[in-house]
């Protein structure tokens, strides 16, 4: 099946997103440089370019920055006044994410912050930086609860918070997993679902990125 669903992936890919030469370069770069190949898909990246789209997002805060793939497909979707604070433990990481950025005309856009997300993000709260519109959570999956929380101080009503990798090839299931990843998922879900304050759900996803999904939630009060 995971052939099959790749296949429809390919398909959807072609028809919908199709061939960006940045994109293409940004991809080619990340793997020059031996990043991790946890960028999103194509089809996931556009998805998040409508979601910024359709928000009228001004303010993106990025918890996991990578090569700056998805930070890319958020900019291009942002409001033309509009910023994207994304925050990246790897320095090196940064470095190229900043190349790819620049590359792709948008750095003027960005600020990448480099450190432990934990430390940016309380020195964010700290500062009192004006609300985001939208929040990624795509970083170390162990902190995810601590980001979520984070998130919610730097949130306001209507603010989009999204979680991504939460099903994990399904291991999300497991509550006697030993894998810190799965607790740390596991954990967020049951913080997601406990808050009054947020109105929640998970998406599956199969394709080229394999068997996973995210969580969508948004403040309501």
């Amino acid at each position: 099946m995971a052939k099959l669903f790749a296949a429809v992936d390919d398909y959807f890919i072609e028809k919908l997103v199709g061939q960006d030469p940045i994109v293409e370069q940004i991809l080619a770069n990340n793997k020059q440089h031996q990043l991790p190949p946890h960028d999103v898909s194509p089809s996931q990246g556009k998805f998040l370019y409508l979601l910024t789209k359709i928000k009228r997002a001004k303010r993106i805060l990025e918890i996991g920055t990578l090569g700056g793939y998805s930070t890319l497909w958020f900019a291009r979707g942002l409001e033309e006044d509009g910023e994207i604070i994304t925050l990246e433990y790897n320095e090196k990481h940064a470095e190229v994410a900043k190349e790819n950025l620049t590359l792709a005309g948008v750095s003027d856009k960005i600020t990448i912050i480099v450190g432990a997300a934990t430390n940016s993000l309380e020195k964010l709260v700290q500062d009192q930086t004006p609300a985001f519109d939208l929040i990624f959570i795509d970083a170390d999956k162990e902190n995810n609860p601590a980001y979520l929380d984070y998130a919610l101080q730097l949130a306001t009503e209507g603010t989009i918070i999204i979680g991504d990798n939460v099903v994990r090839d399904g291991a999300v299931l497991d509550s006697t997993s030993k894998d810190g990843r799965v607790q740390g998922v596991r954990a967020f879900i049951e913080d997601l679902a406990d808050n009054t304050a947020l109105s929640s759900t998970a998406l599956e996803t199969v394709g080229v990125k394999g068997y996973d999904g995210f969580t969508i939630s948004i403040v309501e009060k």
